[in-house]
């Protein structure tokens, strides 16, 4: 996954039909600044107002997501979605001047195509990431998904339409490169007992066999032909015993559950932001998808409110281990230690205290005049955190060695300077296994995110 933000680097657009309104609109994708997020703009109507790509905008799942939002209203917005997640594109204004995004062809490919001509440009800012670190899941009836940790974003779904064309089918996106050619010219379908009741409900108006797969999985009469014939505004519609209506080819065996995986792609883009994680899905469908991606943004909420509030603690206050106590658990001696006491302590987290001075003997040599204190120092007082913790889950600590294996998705984010008090927390990701802990470090400075890591450790016995 891309580190830093990306945005495209010029003004490109796209024509077409609406699949549900039926409605002529121009897309226009509008490169946006750090931090702007996914922006739709109804240029068509007064005022030209703007809606968030938020699951907390979504009014509508027939057939497709639509939201809303200063009484804006854009429908059917997940394969435009899914085609700038599979690009990695975090700040982007899309302007429309009708209800809905083109259908183009059914899939995200169009999209994909004009988004790769303009240009990725790559922005100053980092990605706000959200991790995984505890199972999400989701149960409806028979439709499951789950949200996993990993250190990645990968995709797997599984459908079963009890169907003799489809039947069973799983589609797997194993990496976010792989989107634009493995997943995103895969085309949206319907099974044709569906078709009669959405024109029913006013849905499909811009469907035709350009842009859906219409399943046929029943006999068709000669008469029934052409009452579809007419249906569709078509001379003539065929199909074989069973298969898809007016025999169009399918670009993959897969091509439904590849369908849908880009769907739920594009339905959990409404989060907000880019997803590190393994995400599993049985039958999902845009209602599913939905409730899920509202329960990833509640977790991201508990998770920064978590992140805000815990490193708070009073410097007045009696510490759980003061510098003493801490010598005696840590074999660093001036100038390496780099923890002045343990303001809190238990089986999973910790918090240690460095206050940064002038006095630090690093700073007459790095950057004279101007003294930031360096990173990898950051790192070593956030390791020395995370050993203090490491050493108080086994009986007496001064008996054992801690010793670093690996340091992973590090990031500078905040200059630390003298005057700094650098709060620092740690907590494992998982249980401690045979000795080794895997944890998450941050350091703060006042309420802005310093630096951060995953770390792994593992604990030695002196006399081993």
């Amino acid at each position: 996954m891309h580190q830093k933000q990306h945005t495209i680097k010029g003004k490109v657009s796209l024509s077409g039909v609406g699949l549900h309104t039926g409605v002529e609109a121009t897309m226009t994708f509008i490169p946006a600044e750090v931090n702007h997020g996914i922006k739709f703009q109804r240029v068509d109507l007064e005022g030209m107002p703007i809606v968030d790509a938020d699951v907390d905008n979504v009014v509508d799942l027939s057939r497709g997501t639509t939201i809303e939002q200063n009484g804006a209203r854009i429908n059917t917005v997940e394969h435009t979605l899914a085609a700038l997640v599979g690009l990695e594109i975090d700040n982007i204004l899309i302007q429309l001047d009708g209800p809905e995004p083109p259908i183009m062809d059914g899939s995200s490919l169009e999209f994909v195509k004009i988004l790769q001509k303009a240009g990725l440009k790559e922005q100053s800012a980092f990605r706000n990431v959200f991790e995984v670190t505890e199972s999400i899941f989701y149960r409806d009836k028979d439709i499951e998904i789950a949200a996993l940790p990993l250190n990645d974003y990968r995709v797997t779904v599984m459908v079963d339409y009890n169907s003799p064309v489809l039947g069973s089918q799983h589609a797997s996106l194993n990496e976010i490169g792989q989107f634009p050619k493995e997943i995103a010219s895969s085309r949206t379908f319907c099974f044709l007992r569906e078709v009669e009741e959405l024109r029913k409900r006013n849905l499909i108006k811009g469907g035709n066999f350009n842009n859906a797969i219409v399943v046929v999985d029943e006999f068709l009469s000669e008469s029934k032909l052409e009452e579809l014939a007419e249906l569709f505004e078509l001379p003539k519609v065929e199909v074989k015993k069973e298969g898809i209506l007016n025999n169009v080819e399918l670009r993959y065996a897969n091509e439904p559950a590849r369908h849908k995986l880009l769907d739920l792609v594009g339905d959990l883009a409404l989060v907000g932001r880019p997803i590190k994680g393994q995400i599993l899905a049985a039958r999902p469908g845009h209602a599913a998808n939905v409730a899920f991606a509202k329960r990833i943004k509640k977790a991201i909420a508990k998770q920064e409110k978590k992140v805000h509030d815990y490193p708070i603690y009073d410097p007045g206050s009696t510490p759980v281990l003061d510098f003493n106590q801490i010598a005696k658990i840590l074999p660093h001696d001036y100038p390496f230690n780099l923890v002045d006491k343990v303001v809190h302590l238990d089986e999973n987290s910790i918090i240690g205290v460095k206050n940064v001075t002038i006095n630090e003997p690093f700073f007459p040599g790095h950057f004279p005049g101007n003294p930031v204190m360096p990173g990898v120092l950051q790192i070593e007082a956030m390791a020395q955190t995370g050993a203090i913790l490491l050493l108080n889950s086994v009986e007496n600590p001064e008996n054992y060695w801690t010793y670093f294996m690996g340091i992973e998705e590090c990031r500078f984010r905040k200059m630390v300077v003298p005057g700094d008090t650098l709060v620092i927390r740690c907590e494992f990701l998982m249980p401690v296994r045979r000795g080794i802990a895997k944890m998450k470090g941050q350091a703060f400075v006042g309420d802005k995110i310093a630096c951060e890591a995953h770390v792994t450790a593992s604990i030695v016995k002196k006399d081993s």
